[in-house]
């Protein structure tokens, strides 16, 4: 379990399942993806997130509020192995349920994310992802000092050709460059 000012990061529950699996069911929340996953396929990636924790020692933790332990939804960091140019790479990664957006929850568990994975994780370089479109995202990665060169830009092999969300943008952030 890890806190900042207002968060708890903390490792998957079972009862998580459930308000996760109805953030994951909101259109408004999945904007930016391919498609809302079903009930089993959010099983399966909370199952892929407790992997990632076993193996690594971090995941996309839980986040919940310190104030009132509400289930805001996911921060963290997860290696992931897709098959891209970059990857395997370690990602920065968050999904709020909509009663959580504009609070700066994201930034500040993603600022405590990248604190953990350079200092207690040791890595030496952290990425994010997302599409174009994702203006949201894009303003937290931006405010985290992350970094984007458009020539690294590319298909997202997971997402159907001719898909809208197909193409991504790839920010990164060294170690070096970090300012905590």
């Amino acid at each position: 379990m890890y806190e900042t000012e207002r968060l708890i990061l903390r490792h998957w529950r079972d009862e998580d399942i459930e308000p996760f699996a109805r953030m994951n069911s909101d259109p408004v929340v999945m904007e930016f993806f391919e498609k809302c996953p079903s009930r089993s396929e959010t099983e399966q990636s909370v199952a892929r997130m407790r992997v990632c924790a076993k193996d690594y020692g971090y995941t996309f933790w839980v986040a919940e509020r310190k104030a009132d332990g509400a289930f805001i939804g996911t921060i963290g960091i997860f290696y992931s192995t897709f098959e891209s140019p970059y990857t395997p790479f370690v990602e920065i990664g968050w999904r709020l349920d909509t009663p959580y957006w504009n609070k700066g929850y994201a930034t500040e568990g993603a600022r405590k994310s990248l604190e953990l994975g350079f200092t207690k994780f040791g890595l030496s370089e952290i990425f994010s992802i997302t599409v174009p479109t994702n203006i949201r995202s894009r303003h937290v990665m931006e405010k985290l000092g992350m970094r984007r060169n458009p020539n690294e830009d590319f298909d997202h092999p997971k997402i159907p050709e001719g898909h809208p969300f197909r193409r991504h943008v790839l920010y990164r952030l060294k170690r070096d460059e970090w300012c905590p």
